[in-house]
Formats: structure tokens, sequence, C-alpha cells
């Protein structure tokens, strides 16, 4: 047996060790053991990806007991790509669920559901064939679902939360089936590799293609099947809810890649336009619900809504350049998607993190009810704080790169003349080149309110006055995924070479690691070396804050009471922003698409007209597309619900008159 299937191997069993760590440790020692146990488990597919990912092969066949084909695992490069990035994210959980798991998050039955989710989600990458991919699909998708009831006994609203994913959980399992079941049969065949033979043009292709790119979106959560996300990352414990956003909603991304680039790889050019409307309707949609939003883990849910968007926004952008035989900038922007995607799962990881760590210390994520966690929380603070700049695409994170490379490929893409179709470049690549700026200036302003309100000012509740730092092994995933991120943002070059490696040797961007590290794709003439800029720019900044040092010391400031307070010291909690008001301008702006609903209720000094003794506002910002699209079909099943209900009565009468007119209807269509 190869290393490849050792590997694979060894997360199974690895697996089947962490469930029987589970029930047979005692209480007091379980979350260290389990957590220990899953980490290596993650360890082990990590290693398995990186195999992969360098090229070697291998795999390995799992036979039923029924009369079955067996399961087949097989890693691409791809796919060992995308189960590195999910085993990254399980060692991180894995090790941050040792201090964060308590009460029912430590129970044997959420440990061992962590164990099947994370080798669920580890092994959807390494499937060979369709029935094995959604074998695994299934195991990811039960795995979280148990995870996502942990809490329901003591918090109602997860019953619902788990209504909803379990819903979407299914009708994304229903639509990729679907179109697996028209591939298979049209290849005469389950395997991706009788799949790769069928022919691109086809009606076949084509209603595959719209099938699965509806499934996979739906479990990454694109508009309008993203309803799921903002109702279960609040009710899940915060190590699962980053698991889920950070690495589950990546596999949606690989199912793309896989159907669009591996196994039609030359479709028509409207394959890439819709998907491209999908993601720019989705990054739109998803960053003005969280820049609205106070409550933090549905901010970040809507945001990962955003970053999915981008990231099927490129790959839309490059299939329809390649569509248009512009190579060269479509693989930049393939590149630029796997960028994106590798961005987001190390920042949504840490975001969602210091979001459970902020709850684990103040058993609050309001953000109107924080502040001042940032000199209660050093290690939290600075965390979410190089994910934040992330998530807003600023220097030196990986956020920036990936955004920075995708806008270069867009523009370059718009300036493509000299073809016939030249026209439907001419209009798509500008419009994403303005959703990327849209979307990267509302998450400025999103992460700026998110770390702003919560760790800066003066606390707001007791509870954030009480706050004191997470457990290391909380701590110790936090700052190990702000260091991936500012690896990725400052040695691009390395990393981009291997993304690129992922795809057909046709379509591999042709990329270059220049400088300290730095990132050039000569095809397009761009170039990024940001840790040459980092030198750069320490030189200034090192003299400089020495000079202000040696200067403070030679003419301290002394510091009085302020007379006027006119500098905040006489400033209370409630005299700051928080987040509600600090969105209201976006609210106001958006108030057309996000249908606010206000409530101000105003209580006077006793007899007067003129005296106010209380004013109290309530604004409450709902999902859209829940309410308009999903909320009427729900309770037009509710009503017929209702009438059916009428129709089944106990007459026997009236079951014989059904009887009798279905086998009526069954003979005049076999007639027929």
């Amino acid at each position: 047996m190869t290393a490849l299937g050792l590997g694979l191997m060894a997360q199974l069993g690895l697996t089947l060790a962490t469930i029987i760590v589970a029930f047979s440790v005692p209480a007091r020692a379980r979350s260290l053991a389990s957590g220990i146990s899953c980490a290596l488990t993650s360890t082990a597919g990590a290693l398995t990806g990186a195999l992969a990912l360098a090229g070697w092969h291998g795999s390995l066949s799992i036979p039923f007991a029924l009369s079955a084909d067996p399961v087949e695992l097989a890693p691409t490069q791809l796919g060992g790509l995308f189960m590195l990035m999910a085993s990254i994210v399980g060692i991180l959980v894995s090790i941050y669920g040792i201090g964060y798991a308590h009460g029912a998050t430590a129970s044997p039955m959420s440990w061992a559901a962590l164990a099947v989710f994370l080798v669920g989600m580890q092994l959807v990458p390494a499937a060979a064939d369709a029935v094995s991919f959604l074998l695994m699909w299934e195991v990811m998708a039960l795995g979280s679902t148990v995870l996502l009831l942990t809490e329901h006994v003591r918090r109602h609203e997860v019953n619902s939360a788990v209504v909803w994913y379990s819903a979407m959980s299914q009708v994304s399992f229903l639509l990729i089936l679907a179109g697996f079941a028209v591939l298979a049969t049209s290849a005469g065949s389950t395997s991706f590799a009788e799949m790769r033979i069928l022919e691109s043009d086809s009606w076949a292709a084509s209603i595959a293609v719209v099938l699965l790119v509806l499934g996979f979106g739906s479990k990454a959560g694109l508009v309008p099947l993203n309803v799921w996300l903002p109702r279960a990352h609040p009710q899940a414990p915060s190590h699962i809810s980053a698991a889920m956003s950070a690495a589950m909603v990546s596999m949606g991304v690989y199912g793309v890649l896989l159907v669009c680039v591996q196994l039609l790889p030359s479709g028509p050019p409207w394959w890439g336009a819709l998907i491209m409307v999908l993601g720019g309707v989705s990054a739109v949609y998803g960053i003005v619900q969280a820049s609205v939003n106070s409550r933090l883990k549905v901010l970040l849910a809507h945001s990962t809504t955003e970053n999915m968007g981008l990231v099927f926004l490129a790959i839309g952008a490059s299939m329809l350049l390649r569509a248009y035989h512009a190579d060269t900038t479509a693989d930049a922007t393939l590149l630029a998607a796997l960028l994106l995607t590798l961005s987001h799962a190390l920042f949504k990881t840490t975001l969602f993190l210091g979001a459970g760590a902020i709850q684990h210390a103040t058993g609050e994520t309001n953000l109107d009810r924080l502040g001042g966690l940032l000199k209660r929380m050093p290690w939290t603070a600075a965390s979410f704080g190089v994910a934040a700049l992330a998530a807003a695409a600023l220097p030196v994170t990986s956020g920036f790169v990936a955004e920075w490379t995708l806008l270069q490929s867009l523009i370059h893409g718009s300036g493509i003349k000299g073809t016939p179709v030249a026209l439907a470049l001419v209009v798509a690549m500008p419009l994403g080149v303005a959703v990327v700026a849209l979307t990267a200036g509302m998450a400025l302003l999103t992460f700026v309110k998110a770390f702003g309100i919560a760790f800066l000012a003066r606390p707001r509740s007791a509870e954030a006055a009480a706050a004191a730092e997470v457990p290391a092994s909380m701590r110790i995933a936090l700052v190990v995924g702000a260091l991936g991120i500012l690896t990725v943002g400052i040695l691009p070059g390395p990393i981009a070479e291997a993304l690129a490696s992922t795809v057909p040797a046709n379509r591999s961007p042709t990329v270059r690691t220049v400088g300290a590290g730095g990132i050039s794709i000569p095809g397009i003439g761009v170039l990024l070396d940001p840790a040459t800029l980092v030198v750069l720019a320490a030189l200034l900044l090192v003299p400089t804050l020495i000079i202000v040092r040696l200067n403070s010391r030679r003419h301290p400031i002394r510091v009085s009471a302020l007379p006027w307070g006119g500098g905040g010291s006489r400033a209370r909690p409630r005299m700051q922003y928080t987040a509600t008001s600090y969105a209201e301008p976006l609210v106001r702006v958006f108030d057309d698409v996000l249908k606010p609903t206000r409530d101000v209720q105003v209580t006077h000094l006793g007899e007067s007209r003129y005296l106010i003794e209380r004013l109290q506002v309530n604004q409450r910002v709902t999902d859209v597309i829940e309410t308009r699209l999903y909320r009427p079909v729900l309770n037009g099943a509710q009503r017929f619900g209702k009438f059916a209900r009428h129709a089944q009565n106990g007459s026997i009468h009236r079951y014989l008159t059904y009887s009798f007119v279905t086998l009526l209807i069954v003979l005049v269509v076999v007639a027929l």
C-alpha cells in the first residue's frame, strides 16, 4: 500500500479511536483526551493532503458487506489541497475545543460527532467516484447536524436552527445526487475518471452543471440558499461554527471546481456567467447584511456568504474568460479563487474562535453589550484583529493578497480585444471589479465595527467589565490561526505556486516566487512582494518609534484631571457608539433592500407633552430572502397540509374513491 493509502487508513483508524476515547475516558479528562485524538486525526489528514498536493498517487478501497461497489478514495492534487485546508481547520478547532468544551459541549456524543464531522470533511475531496463522494458528503452532514444539536435542551432556538439546517442540507444533497445521476447516466459510470470524457456542450452536461452548482452553492451559502447560515452558526458551539464556516462551506467550492474545472472544463460561456452572477449577488447581499448586524456570530455568518460569493465570482470569471480563449487571464482568476478559499479558511476560523473566546469570557456575543476587552483579553484581541484585517482585505494579510490577485485578473480581463465576443468580457469584468470594490469597502466598515465596538472604548455591561483571558489551548489555536493569516499575506509566492499545481497542467497559471517570497504572474504583468514592503516599512518605522520614545523620556507628558471632561474622562459607556448606532447610516442607505422594522417608545415626564423621561428605540433587520421567499412557500405548504388533513377524514368510502380515481388515471396514462 502506498503512503497515500496508509494516510487515508490512518484517518479512519484514528477516527474510530477518537470515538472509543470519547465514550470510555472519564468526564474530567474527556475533553483533553478527545481533543488530542481529534487533532491527531486531522494531522493525519493534513499529511495525507500534503502528499496528494505534492503529486503523490495512491488509493484506498473500502468494501461493503452488501453486494455493492466499494468506497474508493484516491485524492488528486486539487482534492489534496482541500483535504489539507479542512485538516488544518480541524487541528485548530480540536485544540481550541479542549479549553472551550464544557457541559453538553464536552459530552461523549459531541466529541464523537466532531470526529465524524472532521473525517467526513477530509474525505469528501478524496472520493474517486460519485457514490463515494455522496457517502462522505452525508457523513459530513450527519456529524455537523449532531453537533448543532449539542445545546438543544438549554436553548429552544437550537431546534429551529437544526430544522432549517437539515432541510437545506437535504436540498443540497438531492440537487447534487440529481446532477451526478445525469452525468453518470451519460457516461455509463459513476467514476469521475469516466465522466471526464463527456462532451461539455451537451444538454445533459448543462442540466447537470446547473443542478450541481445549485447543490454545492447551497452548502457554500450562496444566495438564495444561504438562509441556514445566520440561523445555524449562532446556535452551534463556536469551534463547530468555525469548522462549518471555514471548512465545510469550502467543500461547496471544491465541488464546483471538480465539476467545472476537472470533469467538464470546456463549457459554454453562460456557465461562467451564471456562476459569476450567483457569486456577485451573494457577495453584495452578504456584506450588506453583515454590515448592519450587531450579533457577532450572525455578522460572521453573513460575512461567509460574502466571502463565498467572491470565490464563486472568481470561478465564474475564470470560466467565462476561458470560454473566450483568454487562457492566461483565466488562469490568474482561477488562482485568485484558490487564494480566496485558503484565506477564508484561515481568517474565518480565527474570527469564529475569537467570537467563541468572547462568549466564553463574557457570555455575550451582542456587540452592543461588549467593549473594553482589549486590555482584559489581549491575546484574543490581537488574533481577532489580525483576522479582521484579513476579512477587510488589508495588507499584510492573506485577504489582501487574494483580493488583489482577483482585482488584477478582472481588470486585465476587461481589456481583452480582438475577438467578436469581447463585448461580454467588457461588460462582465468591470461589473466584477465593482462588486469586489464595493464588498471590500463595506467589509472594512463591518470589521472596524466588530473589532472597535467589542475591544475598544469602555465596557457596556458588567459581564464585559469582568472578562478575563481564555484558557491556554484556546489562545494557542487563536494565535496559530493569526500567524497563518500573516504567513500567507507576507509570503504568498510559494503558497501560490502550490495552489497553481492543483489544476491540470495545461490550465496551471504561470506563477513565480520573487524577492523575499512575493508573487509574480508574468502572463498579466503583475507583481506583489509584501515581505520587502514590510522590511522597508520597518526601516522607516523603527527609527521613528525610537526617536519618539527618547523624546517622551526627556519631556514626559503629565496627565491631570480634565476639568471640562472634553476628552471623555467623564463619559459614560452609554454615551459611546454601539454597533447599532454605528451601522445606522448604512441601514438608511440600504433601507429598500433590508426593510428594517423600527419601534419607538416615548415615556413623557408626568403630564408634560415636551419633557421626556425615557426614549426607547428598537430596530430589527431580518433576512429579506427568508421573509420574502421562503416564508410564503412555507406558509403555502402549511395551508396545503391543513387542506390535506381534511381529505384524510377516516371515511372508507372516500378512500375507495381515491383508489378508483388513481386507477383510472394510471390506465389512461398507460393507454396513451
